[in-house]
């Protein structure tokens, strides 16, 4: 039986549900959120409530966007419309946006590869990727982490990719092994970015 109230407890339960935050970041969040004035937790649950409500996914690069609109990159018409980097989350496109190394569209997944976790291809934006390649596409760059689940999906992507006229390109050094492209300092993704290598022709 919960020592807390019934309505503390919910919070506490729904908090654990976040990734990263086990029961007792869970139990500390629910208890600062406690302590704050109405007006903050009431900004904080609209603030959720709406972004729920307002944004869904690109209907071209599967990026974050407000509902029924394309993302602002995807509306730029001044974004290379040739060249598309497939990345696995949104904040991936922020990272390789910070390196101003790259000026034409992206591709989300929302995942990597994983079968030991249940990622399979169908869990992932891969058709919508595909579906893009009837226009004017030349080039794919396959932009992932370097880790086993990136890696993967590199290598499954470019044996999917084979189309004639296009390049899959991949970033070069730069990258370190097992490190988060998120994390990845501006001068290490530019170059990566720049010196990106052909995995088929």
């Amino acid at each position: 039986m919960s020592s807390y109230p019934p309505s503390l407890q919910t919070v506490v339960d729904e908090l654990g549900r976040f990734p990263g935050v086990g029961p007792k970041s869970a139990q500390r969040i629910a208890f600062w959120l406690m302590r704050q004035p109405s007006e903050d937790v009431n900004r904080l649950s609209t603030a959720m409530t709406d972004m729920k409500a307002n944004l869904s996914f690109c209907s071209q690069c599967c990026n974050f966007a407000e509902t029924g609109d394309l993302c602002p990159l995807c509306s730029d018409d001044r974004r290379d419309q040739h060249v598309i980097c497939v990345v696995e989350s949104p904040p991936d496109v922020l990272a390789v946006e910070r390196s101003r190394a790259f000026t034409g569209t992206y591709h989300v997944l929302h995942g990597l590869l994983n079968p030991l976790e249940g990622v399979t291809p169908d869990r992932l934006r891969i058709q919508e990727l595909i579906k893009r390649l009837h226009g004017p596409v030349t080039e794919v760059i396959l932009c992932f982490n370097a880790n086993l689940e990136g890696d993967a999906t590199a290598m499954y992507l470019s044996k999917l990719l084979q189309v004639p006229g296009l390049v899959v390109s991949q970033p070069a050094n730069g990258l370190p092994v097992g490190g988060d492209l998120e994390f990845a300092d501006d001068l290490t993704l530019s170059r990566a970015i720049s010196g990106r290598r052909v995995l088929a022709d």
